[in-house]
């Protein structure tokens, strides 16, 4: 009989309990706005980036969810305990103060309501020309169904949330409808508040490609080589290429999110391109440079303008 597998970031359908299981050990952790994992160290920003993080441990499937639950977390504008002290005799104490001083007049603005992000847009509907896998798994939020091969799509029901995930002060809840938790498995238990006809297992299947001009990048070096980091999500490690010569970085990295970042990097001194190398991280591509003259890099580029500061051989330079 088919069974689900409850385990964090695996989620699919399994007969065998033997078969491989990559998922999160480790509960879900939220802190001033980045999110990952407990188990693993990447750290994003948005919700679906959170939900792509690949699974870091390898083990069996299961119907029992072992996951530790989550740190508690103190509410904000928790009741504290106060000491009993003496009562103080406020006439004398007011005798023996200076009188306060004449307050300014301040400007106060009331702080801005957080606003939800929208949801990207997505295809209504599944292109009939796309083979949907056995297994997959809607792609509409709060969804959670999986497609079963020779099943009717006629009887589907979706019942999925159309709007984005919300976390503020610790609450958690989504942009379409009003309920908050406090916990992220609640969270992931809020039942959808929109319903349509059929499900989302691939969508249209076409993407526009978004060609990138720029991304952030950092650098430190040693006496020998320049550690540099270019700031890009996703990349794909099969369709990206990253060629060495002795002047330029030739970059081609695409994302899987139907980014591309394809630049000729010019640096600001030699190289050697066979005693260089690359390596390509959940949120960055790094470079690990080999200096060919042992010359210290105010900056990582030869089009970079110089700041002026002296860069320590060891210490990070952010541009």
């Amino acid at each position: 009989m088919a069974k689900k597998c409850v385990h964090k970031g695996c989620g699919k359908v399994y007969e065998d309990e033997n078969d491989e299981c990559v998922y999160h050990p480790g509960p879900p952790v939220f802190h001033e706005g980045q999110k990952g994992w407990k188990c693993c160290k990447p750290r994003v920003l948005t919700f679906d980036e959170f939900l792509s993080i690949p699974p870091c441990t390898t083990g069996k499937h299961s119907e029992v969810d072992d996951t530790p639950a989550p740190e508690p977390v103190a509410a904000p504008g928790a009741a504290q305990k106060v000491e009993e002290k003496t009562p103080v005799n406020m006439e004398s104490l007011s005798a023996a103060l200076p009188p306060p001083a004449a307050k300014l007049p301040q400007n106060k603005t009331a702080p801005a309501n957080p606003v939800p992000v929208q949801a990207p847009p997505e295809s209504e509907d599944d292109d009939p020309s796309i083979e949907i896998k056995e297994g997959q798994t809607c792609r509409r939020r709060g969804c959670g169904q999986t497609y079963k091969a020779g099943a009717s799509r006629e009887a589907e029901k979706c019942v999925h949330h159309p709007g984005a995930p919300i976390f503020h002060e610790g609450s958690k809840g989504w942009s379409c409808c009003k309920r908050r938790v406090l916990e992220f498995d609640q969270f992931m238990n809020i039942e959808g508040c929109k319903t349509k006809d059929r499900h989302l297992f691939v969508g249209s299947g076409k993407k526009s490609e978004e060609k990138l001009d720029t991304v952030r990048h950092d650098f430190y070096q040693t006496p020998t080589s320049v550690i540099a980091s270019l700031y890009l999500k996703k990349i794909d490690k099969e369709s990206s290429k990253v060629e060495f010569t002795s002047s330029h970085v030739n970059l081609d990295l695409r994302t899987s999110d139907s980014k591309r970042y394809k630049t000729e990097m010019p640096l600001f001194a030699s190289i050697h391109p066979d005693k260089s190398s690359s390596k390509i991280l959940g949120t960055k591509l790094e470079l690990n440079l080999a200096k060919a003259d042992g010359t210290s890099w105010p900056v990582l580029r030869a089009d970079d303008k110089p700041t002026g500061e002296m860069i320590q051989v060891g210490q990070a330079a952010r541009v």
